[in-house]
């Protein structure tokens, strides 16, 4: 036996037209005029203190110029020369070595201690405030400071205590310098990795630790299984903050080494820097391009490695 059930009047036309109908597209609202009043400024003063300059440079790479004066166009010369300066190379490889592993110990100090003052210990406040301190001293007068400890205080303690490593300055060591350099500038940028990371452990839940304590999970599983992915946004905005900010360090180890013993500390920025006052303005003008590029490069690599896998506590 079979029902037969009778359509509804009025349905069918009903689905019909809506089936029918054109889909509804969200009207854009129109610009208020107060945005292009804000954004004019910002972007008058981004092209004529950023983009004009560069551009200016950038022209510039291509000729014989000191910085001042006539000057010829030499096409490529200054590009074929860079890579064949092994002074250069060298500049190259010891940046591109010092970013990498000082932004390894940076984040693994930084994330241990934002561990430890987020966990339930006394004086959080006041502990806080001393690791911060390094953040409101210029880069140059740690490097100044750090110099005379390695010049001087270090190498008394290593007499004194028969340590023949540490009796002589590692400052003046080819071999070892390097290590100073990671060591201040790992110093002064601890802080505010440090800093960041405690906002992301703060949006953690407390019941998924509780939860996860409930369950028999240890401390080490707990770091592994909940913190971890957890604050991996984190993690990644400290890496690519922190490697783009070593490239380009000079502060630091014009204090500390001055890019010496020799140039086994010298990072590109000082090349650049150092060329513009000794002629090789055109030739360091080459040199910088060169290094805008690989920056770009590496940006356009870390983002794309990264792309999708940062969560910010979701």
């Amino acid at each position: 036996m079979s029902v037969q059930t009778s359509p509804v009047p009025g349905l069918e036309e009903d689905r019909a037209a809506t089936s029918k109908a054109p889909a509804v597209r969200p009207t854009r609202r129109p610009v208020d005029p107060i945005y292009y009043l804000f954004l004019f400024p910002a972007l008058a003063i981004f092209t004529l203190a950023i983009t004009l300059p560069a551009v200016i440079g950038f022209f510039y790479s291509f000729t014989n110029s000191v910085g001042f004066g006539d000057f010829e166009f030499i096409g490529l010369r200054n590009y074929i020369a860079l890579f064949q300066d092994p002074n250069i190379l060298h500049a190259y490889l010891f940046t591109l070595g010092f970013a990498l592993v000082t932004v390894i110990v940076v984040n693994a100090i930084a994330f241990a201690l934002a561990v430890a003052l987020t966990s339930r210990i006394r004086f959080q406040t006041a502990l806080r405030t001393i690791f911060v301190i390094p953040m409101v001293i210029s880069g140059i007068i740690i490097a100044f400071v750090f110099k005379f400890l390695f010049a001087n205080s270090l190498p008394a303690l290593g007499q004194a205590l028969g340590l023949g490593v540490l009796s002589e300055s590692i400052l003046a060591n080819e071999n070892l310098a390097w290590i100073a350099v990671v060591i201040v500038t790992a110093w002064s940028a601890i802080p505010g990795a440090m800093l960041i990371y405690i906002a992301g452990l703060v949006t953690i839940p407390a019941e998924l630790y509780e939860a996860a304590a409930i369950d028999g999970a240890s401390g080490r599983q707990r770091l592994m299984r909940i913190t971890l992915p957890m604050v991996s946004g984190f993690i990644l905005i400290n890496t690519i903050l922190g490697f783009k900010g070593f490239l380009n360090a000079y502060d630091v180890i014009v204090g500390l080494t001055d890019g010496g013993p020799g140039t086994a500390t010298t990072s590109i920025a000082m090349s650049i820097f150092k060329g513009f006052g000794g002629g090789d303005y055109g030739y360091q003008m080459a040199n910088a391009a060169v290094f805008f590029v690989i920056t770009v490069i590496l940006a356009g690599i870390q983002l794309r490695l990264t792309a999708g896998k940062a969560s910010f506590g979701a």
